[in-house]
């Protein structure tokens, strides 16, 4: 990695701590974040092999600034990796779900994913670099009211997929990250948009799925509790960022492991009453 990696969401939760995870390491690392003074926090935590740079992956112009600075940084215009970390969780029933929540949701967790990636190969090309997709369980086990974030976690599984058909000509390797619960501020976060998101529906919304946003809330609050450290995914990435034959997907903490043999196993109409059973809100991961 001598080239340096690009971390996108690098101010908080598991991109902050693959940001410094690499520092550590010796490793120059491009940490986007949407405000300066996350920036400041990082580089004085990290050091000077952190370099923040303002990246918001669903606005054109600051994906297309921070690679002018990285390639302005590296004089031969190479990056050995791109860790696509940024995100968002929308959660909330399907049948009340405002249609511009699940826009958004696509629009920061796929579409600013591959526009962060397009514009970064040409960098990857030069550096002989590769890829690591921040996915989740939920991109291949979608619980209730987890459907907007399911659904654009399985379309990054997708996208990884073909990049990494795609791109394997050019020796890219292209690698998924599937966290299950991380101890992140994400947790809290999610449990009050998902309320907020309910209160702002009608009543018959309440009445037919308030008990369960209150589930979901009450286990998310507990994950931030109980969930897995961010450093143990950051261990991982660093590992999918440096294998000489990097797996296609690497399964984080012992809910993902169950989830994904879960999903993998089981009939469809037993995995309904499974999720209906558990209610879970399992599968958040913070961006």
């Amino acid at each position: 990695m001598q080239h340096g990696v690009l971390i996108s969401g690098a101010s908080t939760g598991i991109g902050r701590a693959c940001a410094l995870e690499l520092a550590g390491r010796g490793v120059r690392v491009f940490a986007g974040v949407r405000r300066a003074e996350d920036g400041e926090a990082l580089r004085a935590a990290g050091g000077s092999h952190v370099v923040p740079l303002r990246l918001d992956v669903t606005d054109a112009a600051t994906i297309a600034a921070a690679v002018e600075a990285i390639a302005a940084a590296n004089g031969e215009r190479a990056l050995s990796g791109l860790v696509n970390n940024a995100g968002i969780v929308v959660a909330g029933p399907l049948e009340f779900l405002p249609v511009d929540a699940l826009r958004r949701s696509l629009e920061a967790n796929v579409v600013g994913l591959l526009a962060l990636t397009q514009a970064c190969l040409p960098l990857l090309r030069a550096g002989r670099g590769r890829i690591v997709n921040m996915s989740s369980i939920s991109g291949r086990f979608a619980s209730p009211l987890l459907g907007p974030y399911a659904a654009s976690k399985f379309a990054v599984e997708a996208l990884s997929d073909a990049l990494r058909r795609e791109l394997a000509p050019w020796g890219i390797p292209v690698a998924l990250v599937e966290p299950g619960a991380v101890a992140t501020p994400i947790w809290e976060k999610s449990a009050a948009s998902a309320q907020a998101l309910l209160d702002g529906l009608p009543a018959q919304a309440h009445g037919y799925y308030g008990a369960d946003v209150e589930h979901a809330r009450r286990r998310a609050l507990r994950a931030a509790r109980t969930g897995i450290p961010a450093e143990a995914v950051a261990t991982v990435v660093h590992a999918a960022l440096t294998a000489a034959r990097p797996r296609t997907r690497y399964l984080v903490g012992r809910d993902a492991r169950i989830g994904a043999l879960l999903a993998r196993w089981l009939p469809d109409g037993v995995l309904d009453r499974f999720a209906r059973r558990t209610r879970s809100s399992a599968g958040y991961r913070d961006g």
